[in-house]
């Protein structure tokens, strides 16, 4: 799963760069869920095609990664904006809450849907 969530993020930032039929299949592989099989009829070639194309998108999806650090870049930055709505919250008085929530509201969004969306 974890392998997944990565790939997926890798997909996210480099995808663009990749053929079009490598964006295809991975599309298929990643988030339809699809079979080597099934992505083989619907692109029309072999399971193995589809196999060779899944994996050497992936190794120049992570050599993206390797040389630019986007993904590593992005995750880094998310923990430290949650860990700042964290301890944003634990600010939080009476005399301050109205502050205290306008701050949260305004980094919740460059968090994306967590935990800090159903409080603030």
């Amino acid at each position: 799963m974890e392998q997944l969530l990565y790939l997926s993020a890798l997909f996210d930032f480099y995808g663009a760069l990749l053929t079009e039929k490598q964006q295809e299949c991975l599309k298929m592989h990643l988030f339809e869920d699809f079979s080597l099989s099934e992505i083989g009829e619907e692109l029309g070639i072999s399971r193995q095609a589809v196999y060779d194309n899944i994996h050497r998108s992936e190794k120049a999806m992570e050599s993206y990664e390797e040389k630019l650090g986007l993904v590593a870049r992005y995750q880094k930055e998310r923990a430290v904006l949650a860990d700042i709505c964290r301890s944003v919250k634990a600010l939080r008085t009476d005399a301050n809450s109205a502050a205290v929530g306008d701050i949260l509201a305004r980094l919740v969004p460059l968090l994306g849907s967590s935990e800090y969306g159903r409080e603030v």
